[in-house]
């Protein structure tokens, strides 16, 4: 069938699905109604979900956190102490190691608490420490005496060389040893080096002045590691006498002796007696006298000690601190001094040569002293025209007085004399004219140099001005260089000088910086010149007031002065018979002294022979490590010599004055160290220097920590 329209029918059948469409989307859904209590349950479900996925995340997080701590605390982690200054790798603690042990064996080690002194304490960690360093290491043991280090052969010899450390009477400053410590680790070939010091800190081992030293050797080894490990007491207590100072060490027959010293304190006060003793011939000690002294905190006093009318010859002694303390090496200090007759002094001066010589000669021997046969010199006053060379000799020095011109041959004898070890002390004044006779060849050989002019001064602002008092002559004004009265004793005319002599030295200018006094060595002898007299009568044209001052009470330095030129020349006044630990002993020989070989009696029944030197008349000890009274014989008891010497410790020895913080990181500036006193600081030290900080016991913590949240957690979550 066909239609006409048959698009017609189409649209219709297409319209028809319209209706169709409508009913569907028309349709009523059905509703969906929950009751409010399944909402809530709903709900609540829903956060409980949520809250225990957390939970399990928690603990899983926990336990997981747990077991990688554990893990890492097994493995033994460690960190680099660079905070500590410590360079080069963290290594093994099995790793042999280049080690330095380095014992402060001064004096002061002696000191001794709970029955055991300084040294042997540090002697018994040094022995434990032994024990802890790694096989195969190279081990040097050092002390503080003089001379080089070395390794030891093995650990067991290096025991050994520890137990055998003693005193070291001349100790040398701890700074010295460590600078030998790094000289001998230098050798090693082991990359890991180290240096531990024991010693007390005590303010003088550790001197400022040899720290720069240390600092410029350290730089050179900057892999060294060092470990301070202190054996020393905080608060000591002890009772101490100072260096013994003499009013001479050479004194004329029947001269008195003044012994002085400081009783120092450290500690609580207390009660002292200190004693003074000399010995006989056959070396049994005589008390003279003692005294008791209330020592107060940091407040020392001073002992006072004088002997009087000693007989000619060598006289030794001690002074010691009555009781015990902690500290027994400063208790006592030992002396000697030689007694000899009077010096015979030969005085030149012109007409009228006792008017010219009277302020010399009473300054040199008073009449009260000379009466009382007290006096140091003889002086013998004869014209100086009238010296002839063989009268020199009998003398033990030539004074010339504002001296007239001599004849070539005296200028030739007081040269040889000079020469043979004599004194001779020249004034030289207005007398000393013409000049030609003064410069000439001869006496230039006495001179120091030749006469130029006569130097005026009439202003009184020229007098002696010493730069310092170091000299042996100017050393009695050491201890009132403030309050000398130089001034009271104006100069107005001296003697200027061309040219000075080869060796020829100032010993004190003027206060216009020309030369007062000159010393010209010649052979074993001297030649002392004052470029101005000390024989004007203070009336007239003086040249100077020297000898009276003014006012006359300030005439004083003068009578010290020329007393110190006369020693000196004699060489009495630099004959030294005391000595510090260590130190070469000098002693003069008399020119009846003839023997080659000498024996020498040192403290402890040690005997030793050295040889003199006849030319220079000398004899040289040098093996003075002992402290005590020491005797030098030859030729027998009856005919022979019969000298001596005392040996004494340096006070810095055994001074127990404690260094503080900032003192020590001043010494070692820019140098790391470590501090410890116990075993457990050592080892801490060690393990954190040899492989670092490490984090065992950090990590242990963590992981107790975490099974601790776990657990609490765990049953919280669970019980819920």
């Amino acid at each position: 069938m066909g239609m006409l329209f048959p698009w017609i029918a189409g649209a219709g059948l297409f319209l028809v699905g319209v209706p169709i469409l409508l009913h569907l989307v028309m349709r009523q859904k059905p509703r969906l109604l929950e009751f409010p209590a399944l909402q809530f349950v709903q709900r609540r479900h829903e956060t409980n979900q949520r809250r225990l996925r957390l939970r399990h995340l928690l603990l899983l997080m926990l336990r997981a956190a747990a077991i990688l701590l554990m893990g890492l605390a097994l493995a033994r982690p460690s960190i680099k102490p660079h905070a500590a200054g410590f360079s080069g790798a963290i290594g093994s603690q099995e790793a042999p190691v280049a080690a330095a042990l380095v014992f402060d064996t001064a004096p002061r080690m002696e000191y001794r608490q709970q029955n055991q002194t300084r040294l042997e304490a540090a002697q018994k960690l040094g022995v434990w420490l032994l024990g802890q360093l790694p096989r195969e290491s190279d081990v040097a043991i050092l002390d503080t005496r003089l001379g080089p280090g070395k390794f030891q052969v093995d650990l067991l010899a290096a025991e050994k060389r520890i137990e055998r450390l003693e005193i070291v009477a001349n100790s040398q400053p701890l700074t010295r040893a460590v600078q030998e410590a790094l000289r001998r680790l230098d050798q090693s070939e082991l990359p890991r080096k180290e240096i531990y010091i024991f010693t007390d800190l005590t303010l003088a081992a550790w001197p400022a002045d040899s720290a720069a030293e240390l600092h410029k050797q350290f730089a050179e080894l900057p892999g060294a590691r060092i470990y301070l490990i202190d054996v020393g007491v905080e608060e000591p207590t002890n009772y101490a006498l100072g260096e013994l100072r003499l009013s001479g060490q050479v004194l004329a027959k029947r001269g008195s002796l003044r012994l002085q010293a400081e009783l120092m304190q450290t500690g609580a006060p207390a009660q002292r007696t200190v004693e003074l003793y000399l010995l006989d011939n056959q070396g049994k000690q005589q008390k003279r006298n003692e005294e008791n002294y209330s020592l107060a905190t940091g407040e020392p006093q001073r002992v006072d000690f004088r002997i009087d009318s000693l007989g000619i010859g060598t006289h030794q002694g001690f002074m010691r601190i009555v009781g015990q303390d902690g500290l027994a090496a400063d208790d006592v200090r030992f002396f000697t001094v030689e007694v000899k007759p009077a010096w015979r002094i030969l005085v030149a001066a012109p007409k009228p040569a006792e008017r010219y010589a009277l302020f010399l000669t009473q300054a040199l021997a008073p009449t009260m002293l000379r009466k009382r046969g007290e006096a140091r010199f003889i002086c013998e006053v004869v014209d100086v025209q009238k010296l002839t060379p063989s009268s020199l000799y009998q003398y033990a020095a030539v004074c010339l007085l504002d001296p007239t011109p001599l004849e070539p041959a005296i200028w030739e004898a007081l040269g040889k004399y000079a020469e043979e070890g004599h004194g001779v002390v020249i004034f030289l004044g207005r007398n000393a004219t013409p000049v030609h006779s003064f410069n000439a060849e001869l006496a230039q050989q006495v001179l120091p140099g030749k006469l130029l002019r006569q130097a005026r001064r009439p202003d009184p602002g020229v007098y002696l001005a010493p730069a310092n008092f170091q000299h042996p002559i100017l050393s009695a004004f050491r201890a009132v260089a403030g309050a000398i009265p130089w001034d009271a004793s104006p100069v107005f005319h001296y003697w200027e000088l061309d040219r000075t002599a080869k060796g020829v030295g100032v010993v004190l200018p003027f206060t216009d910086h020309g030369p007062a006094l000159l010393e010209r060595p010649i052979g074993s002898g001297r030649v002392l010149t004052m470029t101005t007299p000390v024989s004007d009568q203070p009336h007239g044209r003086p040249w100077n007031l020297l000898p009276v001052g003014l006012p006359a009470d300030h005439s004083w330095p003068f009578l010290i002065l020329v007393n110190q030129m006369m020693a000196y020349s004699l060489g009495s006044s630099h004959q030294q018979l005391n000595y510090f630990a260590g130190q070469t002993a000098l002693l003069k020989l008399d020119a009846q002294d003839k023997h080659p070989i000498y024996q020498v009696f040192a403290p402890g029944d040690l005997r030793l022979k050295s040889p003199a030197d006849l030319k220079q008349r000398l004899l040289m000890i040098g093996s003075t490590d002992a402290v005590g009274n020491y005797r030098v014989r030859a030729g027998g008891l009856i005919s022979g010599v019969d000298r001596g010497f005392s040996v004494n410790l340096a006070p810095a020895q055994t001074r127990l004055e404690r260094i503080s913080e900032q003192e020590l990181a001043k010494v070692l500036g820019p140098i790391e160290y470590r501090l410890a006193r116990t075993t457990a600081e050592i080892e801490r030290d060690i393990n954190t220097a040899r492989v670092g900080r490490e984090l065992f016991p950090l990590l242990i913590l963590l992981v107790a920590i975490a099974l601790a949240l776990e657990h609490a957690l765990a049953n919280r979550f669970y019980r819920e």
